[in-house]
């Protein structure tokens, strides 16, 4: 494949992430009640209590993240990074502007649950695959790791629980339990996703 083909190649996976990611997060669970960890789960614990974009917040915080991690994660991941976020942000902002297009799914979060997962897990596991980041959870991951000792996979475990824990103060024990679910699932499809690319590497 030519540097060229690989160039486009590398950011239509990564537009469709970003896309399937805000998807996810806009019809299942904006609407269903249920949270997500880390920086995501900041956006939508900013859009219940003060009505803030997901599309703003989540710029916002991830640019914090990507400025914490710089001297981490390089420039190149940096670079990446940033178009995926902002790839993320303009899909949702443009889905913001219609109706959700899946039913609303609140009534049953046993199923909003593993759908939002799958959304969320395969969106989040084709930007990093193809070398970006979908919010700055893999920056903040990779700086607590570095600075804590602990490996990436549980510091990912630990921001997930602490924004889990405050996402107590607007939903109800069962939401959160059902957030758990679903992070749980989407993490684990996201690690299957890595496995290939690791493995390649």
């Amino acid at each position: 494949m030519s540097a060229r083909k690989s160039f486009f190649h590398t950011y239509i996976i990564m537009a469709l992430g970003a896309f399937i990611l805000a998807f996810g997060l806009y019809s299942v669970h904006a609407q269903a009640g249920i949270t997500e960890g880390g920086v995501l789960g900041v956006t939508l614990l900013l859009r219940h209590f003060f009505g803030v974009s997901p599309s703003v917040s989540e710029v916002v915080l991830d640019l914090l993240c990507y400025l914490l991690a710089f001297r981490v994660l390089g420039k190149g991941f940096a670079q990446n990074a940033l178009i995926s976020t902002l790839m993320y942000s303009g899909f949702y902002a443009l889905l913001e502007r219609f109706p959700p297009l899946l039913r609303d799914l609140s009534p049953y979060p046993y199923l909003a649950a593993p759908l939002g997962a799958l959304f969320v897990g395969v969106g989040v596991g084709l930007v990093v695959s193809a070398g970006g980041a979908c919010c700055g959870d893999d920056a903040l991951a990779l700086t607590i790791s570095r600075l804590s000792g602990w490996d990436v996979g549980r510091c990912y475990l630990f921001t997930d629980l602490v924004v889990l824990g405050l996402s107590l103060t607007y939903l109800p024990p069962a939401n959160l339990l059902w957030s758990l679910v679903s992070v749980t699932l989407s993490s684990a499809i996201i690690s299957l996703m890595q496995r290939p690319r690791e493995a390649a590497a």
